[in-house]
């Protein structure tokens, strides 16, 4: 069993009146690895100057984590295959919405990643849709996760219930 940790850190600025919500928040996510990345609420969700846009929010945090998990099973499903991938970009997108309580969440992740090819073996359309399939369905992401994962057009639902 593997453990994964991040480091959430947020102080308060002198000054900042915390009971009236008059607060930044922007804080630091730090990972195992040493990396540290600046992190704040979406400007969405609480406005500036009490968030900043320029760091990454949780939200924006959850696609790329999708995204960036599909595509690694993605990769690894191809080179088993045999098929070689020459690059892979997504443009993923997660839409909020409320659920049945009214609480915002996100309730749906779309991924569009353009594919380039490369060697003798290309996918057809077809082994491509089921390489997406399958990096779905193995996913550590995903399986986590109650938000519904589409591929483009084709919608990749999970099998896990809400």
């Amino acid at each position: 069993m593997a453990e994964h940790k991040a480091i959430i850190d947020w102080r308060r600025a002198a000054g900042a009146d915390f009971r009236k919500g008059q607060y930044s928040r922007e804080h630091t996510w730090t990972f195992d690895g040493g990396v540290t990345v600046p992190a704040s609420a979406s400007p969405w969700v609480v406005r500036e100057p009490y968030s900043n846009p320029s760091c990454v929010d949780p939200e924006e945090a959850l696609v790329a984590a999708a995204s960036s998990c599909h595509m690694l099973t993605f990769l690894h499903l191809a080179s088993r295959r045999g098929i070689q991938v020459d690059s892979y970009h997504d443009e993923a997108v997660g839409v909020m919405t409320k659920n049945e309580r009214g609480i915002p969440w996100v309730s749906r992740i779309t991924l569009h990643p353009v594919i380039a090819y490369g060697g003798e073996r290309l996918p057809t359309p077809a082994e491509e849709q089921e390489l997406h399939h399958l990096a779905h369905e193995q996913c550590y992401i995903a399986n986590s996760i109650k938000t519904e994962v589409r591929v483009g057009e084709a919608c990749i639902e999970n099998e896990r219930q809400p």
